[in-house]
């Protein structure tokens, strides 16, 4: 239980920071009055949110 627990947070929070990423690259235009839009200071936090999500992914499938 506590295995598929961390696998699904680990897949939420990986999602989280490519969308964080993705409006900070631009990519992503929504919502429209959202303070992140084409900041790369939220791509560079997306991506370590994201790459956070793949180590919880990874520690569940050894736990």
């Amino acid at each position: 239980m506590i295995k598929t627990a961390l696998r699904a947070g680990g897949v939420l929070v990986t999602l989280s920071g490519l969308f964080f990423c993705g409006q900070g690259l631009g990519l992503i235009m929504w919502p429209a009055q959202s303070f992140m839009l084409a900041q790369g200071q939220w791509a560079i936090y997306g991506a370590i949110i994201a790459l956070f999500g793949i180590g919880l992914i990874v520690f569940s499938r050894r736990f």
